[in-house]
């Protein structure tokens, strides 16, 4: 790389959900990536091999960041002042849900993996309720 591109070349980086916001938005994808975290735990628990073991934690900790990482989204693109009239504890139940995600991915706790499950549960109820399906998703959410 010339002395002139490594100049003009960004020096910060931005990441974002989508490249373009797209506006798609649903729990189930945390959900499904807290589900993966809840199996490997069980998986674990069930296998003696060391390596497959040290495997399962790599993988379960890279999940639960994905729940984080979708509750995240959802939490900072989907929800509106307005939801904050009809929940106005939509904040708590958020920052729970994600300390409860890390919980899980520092742990091997079956019953933590469980009650991350019913959090999101939570704030699908809330994302239901406020137009969730039918404002973020083509045709309304699969059933």
């Amino acid at each position: 790389m010339s002395r002139l591109t490594r100049w003009l070349a960004p020096t910060t980086t931005a990441r974002a959900h989508c490249d373009l916001p797209c506006g798609v938005y649903d729990p189930e994808q945390a959900r499904i990536e807290a589900e993966s975290c809840y199996k490997i735990i069980e998986k674990y628990a069930a296998n003696e091999d060391p390596t497959f073991r040290a495997r399962a934690i790599g993988i379960k900790e890279k999940q639960a960041d994905l729940v984080k990482h979708h509750l995240d989204v959802l939490w900072h693109d989907y929800f509106k002042p307005e939801h904050l009239e009809k929940y106005p504890d939509l904040h708590d139940t958020f920052w729970k849900a994600t300390k409860q995600a890390s919980k899980v991915k520092q742990s091997l706790d079956a019953a933590a993996a469980k009650e991350l499950l019913a959090m999101i549960d939570t704030i699908d109820e809330m994302w239901k309720a406020t137009g969730g399906a039918e404002k973020t998703r083509v045709n309304g959410r699969p059933s």
